[in-house]
């Protein structure tokens, strides 16, 4: 055997180099190398120990801890079945395991850095002949073994321990501590949930010595003094620099003698002051020489917030009470008056020393006491609510108003049921809402839904008249190409015509009430627009009746549709001249308006703006009062029958909120009547509106010749407006397609696509309307040219279009002359 055999079998039998006998089997094996005496020494010696070294091998090899022993070069001399076993080497002498023993328990520190520095710190150490230790957390690998409870990712303390004498050897003791680490770990946690919990109280800690300097202090105290923990007790803060006075006790303490509790004011290291109660004893320090505190602080600032809250409340619900826009009332159980609000007393008219402790029912028409008396007193049994209902109140002077009444009994109030299960009356809170006015207003708002009603008929039927009136004066268009003025029959068509024509300025006045008449505005000048329409005033107003014009200077332009203005200028004056039926003076003034503050008259606002005033004054019989309200009515009127429609202001009212103005009236018995009409002031230079003027007169000029070139596709269902318009525009020389509906146009655009260099449609449509027409028309012709034909207001359908849209449109009925000019010059123009 030879020497390194002898010391690997001394360290099998139990790794431990300094056993005497290991020792003396290894000094022997060594000298057995000089002579044969020696060499029969050692087996007798060796024969003596066997069953020692077999102990000792079973010893190193048996336990719950991983052993081995490495050489200085890092080679495994030894390891125990645990050892083995945990890092995955199977048992001893299979393939490998000798050589690689040491990679594999170094491969189950390589997942993470940290680990693996403090694994090769150790196989350092071990090399180097120092003791060392470290604990780790192993990888994946290996096998749990007895001694890894928590397997992969328990940790372990490892162990190096230098073989004194053994020219290098070390000794290697894995030991698992995950439980010790476990228990570790929850101390510190409770540890770090009691600090947490002292830090973050609700009430402050502190302690000061004898000195009044802090000792320790809480996170919550150094929040109210505006720092930090560190601040107190490092900061050289003394207890006296946070109170706002100076203390009446000792240095440590802010009360004197022996007072433990008290309320002091304190101050934050930024100069804040609160309110603070401070409880405190005095005890010894660990080394007995000194004293210190044990403090508690509380801040009062949040009940003092709390109580003036509540103070706050208090006067709040008072407020509440008094100063409430509906009567409040609150009767005894007696069924007197014990107290009410002001709005109460003004509801009623009667002060309130006149009613507190009269019976309720005092209040009420004598014929509705008996039934209101008796609803109030089922709201003291139940639930206590009673449904509300409508009263006629008694006010000073007989006065009736009606109210609604909620009446609710008081919680806790005597009524309610005693522990024994009776009860008797309650006292009852009573709330009034006075309805008077809401009344009278359901009853103007009921007036104003029947003439919407009206309006909304009325824009019905002028649409289908107008698709009449188009196809009327439509074909009055074409017969009159056939029949000229020396023409027997030519007479009879322009009486059809001028007769329909009649009937389309009557149509006008019904969508003009209905705020549905189809618009052309323009950038007009005010005192040219007046200027013109002179001369048909004075005619108008006759010899008896004065004319006088008034024109501001530097009149704002306004954008509205002239025709439409016009009509309300004359229509106000032909009233104007009813009312001065003697003769007087009629004036029309024209002046700016600027205002700041929205302007409120009866139940129209006009807000803020710049705006061109016209005001139409006379000096007749005036309005009554009781008919101001009403005369923008439909078919109210105060002339005799057959003098008027009805219609007149009506349609004035409505063209001016169509344009965007307002019309205000003011007048009395006897004093005249003056109508003043607010329109929107244009912003525009005054240049565009000529220009845009000229290029219309330009336009109309140019429109003599209305003959042209192109194909037409013509959309619409009704049959006389459409075989019209076809015949109308054939006999322009165009090109004509027809069709009864959207579905039929898109079909035609399939196969005649690029011949169509203009698509009419009209707009209301059943299945497909013009709108989504056009929309699936820019899909494969984006660039197509349209024109909207429709008996409705171009607003009504604007907002179906896409934004930025091009659409031209032409309102019914129109002639055959309105119809080929707006064509040729949307296809001249595009």
């Amino acid at each position: 055997m030879t020497a390194a055999g002898a010391l690997s079998l001394g360290l099998a039998a139990g790794g431990i180099v300094t056993d005497p006998v290991m020792l003396t089997g290894g000094l022997f094996a060594v000298l057995a190398l000089g002579g044969g005496i020696l060499a029969r020494r050692i087996v007798s010696v060796q024969s003596g120990t066997e069953h020692q070294r077999s102990m000792l091998a079973e010893s190193f090899d048996a336990g719950l801890m991983g052993r081995m022993i490495t050489a200085s070069d890092g080679t495994v001399v030894q390891a125990n079945s645990v050892f083995r076993t945990w890092v995955g080497a199977g048992p001893e002498g299979a393939s490998g395991s000798a050589s690689a023993l040491f990679d594999m328990l170094r491969r189950r520190f390589d997942h993470d850095p940290e680990m693996a520095a403090r694994f090769r710190r150790l196989a350092d150490s071990a090399r180097q002949g120092r003791a060392d230790w470290a604990e780790l957390v192993p990888g994946p690998g290996g096998t749990r073994g007895p001694n890894d409870a928590a397997g992969s990712g328990a940790w372990s303390l490892i162990r190096v321990m230098p073989l004194a004498g053994t020219g290098g050897l070390a000794k290697w003791v894995i030991e698992d501590i995950s439980d010790r680490k476990d228990v570790e770990q929850r101390l510190r946690d409770e540890q770090e949930n009691l600090s947490d919990f002292m830090n973050h109280a609700p009430v402050g800690f502190y302690s000061v010595d004898h000195d009044g300097r802090f000792l320790f202090a809480n996170a919550t105290l150094a929040a109210w003094l505006d720092c930090s923990a560190a601040d107190l007790v490092c900061g050289g803060v003394s207890l006296h620099d946070v109170l706002a006075e100076p203390a009446r006790g000792s240095r440590h303490s802010p009360f004197a003698g022996d007072e433990s509790r008290g309320e002091v004011t304190m101050k934050s290291l930024k100069g804040r002051r609160f309110q603070a109660s401070i409880a405190q004893t005095t005890v010894a320090s660990p080394d007995g020489r000194s004293l210190r505190t044990r403090s508690v602080v509380r801040d009062l600032t949040p009940e003092r917030d709390w109580r003036e809250a509540l103070h706050r409340s208090e006067q709040r619900f008072q407020s509440f009470f008094e100063d409430a826009p509906i009567g409040i009332a609150l009767i005894n159980d007696d069924g007197t008056l014990a107290e009410c609000n002001d709005a109460f007393l003004t509801m009623i008219g009667r002060p309130s020393r006149s009613i507190l402790g009269c019976p309720l029912a005092e209040l009420f028409s004598p014929g509705e006491r008996t039934s209101i008396l008796a609803r109030l007193d089922q709201g003291k049994i139940g639930s206590g609510m009673i449904a509300p209902f409508e009263v006629n109140l008694r006010t000073q002077g007989r006065e009736k108003k009606m109210a609604q009444l909620y009446a609710r009994r008081l919680a806790g109030s005597p009524g309610e049921a005693d522990p024994s299960g009776s009860s008797s009356g309650s006292g009852m809170i009573l709330h009034f809402i006075d309805l008077t006015e809401q009344k009278s207003l359901e009853a103007q708002f009921a007036q104003s839904q029947k003439m919407q009603a009206i309006g909304q008929l009325a824009g019905g039927v002028a649409h289908d008249f107008n698709n009449l009136l188009t196809a009327m004066i439509g074909f009055c268009d074409l017969l009159l190409l056939r029949h000229k003025p020396g023409d027997q029959s030519f007479s009879d068509i322009m009486q059809i015509k001028q007769n329909a024509n009649r009937a389309a300025n009557l149509v006008r006045q019904l969508l003009a009430f209905s705020r549905q008449q189809t618009l052309q505005p323009r950038i007009l000048n005010i005192t040219d627009v007046l200027a013109e329409l002179s001369n048909l005033l004075r005619r108008l107003i006759g010899e008896n009746i004065e004319l006088k014009m008034v024109h501001g200077r530097d009149l704002g332009l306004i954008k509205v549709d002239q025709g439409q203005l016009e009509q309300v200028i004359i229509n106000l004056a032909v009233n104007a001249r009813d009312a001065m039926s003697g003769g007087g003076r009629l004036t029309i003034q024209t002046s700016n308006v600027s205002t700041n503050e929205p302007t409120r008259r009866e139940h129209e606002e006009m807000p803020p703006g710049e705006y061109v005033a016209i005001e139409v004054l006379d000096t007749g019989t005036g309005i009554p009062k009781e008919n101001l309200a009403r005369i923008f009515e439909p078919f109210f009127s105060t002339k005799e029958v057959g003098s008027g429609t009805g219609l007149g202001l009506s349609t004035v009212y409505g063209i001016v909120r169509q344009t965007g103005g307002f019309i205000f009236v003011d007048s009395a018995p006897g004093e005249g009547a003056k109508f003043t009409i607010h329109l929107p002031r244009h912003q525009a230079a005054k240049t565009a509106a000529v220009t845009a003027e000229a290029e219309s007169e330009a336009r109309e000029r140019s429109a003599g010749d209305l003959t042209g070139t192109g194909t037409i596709l013509l959309v619409e269902d009704e049959d006389a407006v459409r075989v019209f318009s076809a015949r109308a525009l054939r006999n322009k020389g165009y090109q004509v397609l027809e069709a009864r509906s959207g579905e039929a146009a898109l079909n035609l655009l399939n196969t005649e696509s690029n011949r169509v260099d203009l698509l009419v449609s009209d707009v209301v449509m059943p299945h497909m309307d013009g709108p989504t027409l056009i929309r699936h028309v820019r899909d494969k012709r984006p660039d197509m040219k349209v024109i909207f034909i429709s008996g409705y207001t171009e607003d009504k359908f604007r907002d179906q279009i896409d934004a930025g849209e091009h659409i031209h449109f032409l309102p019914k009925p129109f002639s055959l002359k309105q119809l080929a000019g707006k064509v040729k010059e949307v296809l001249r123009d595009g």
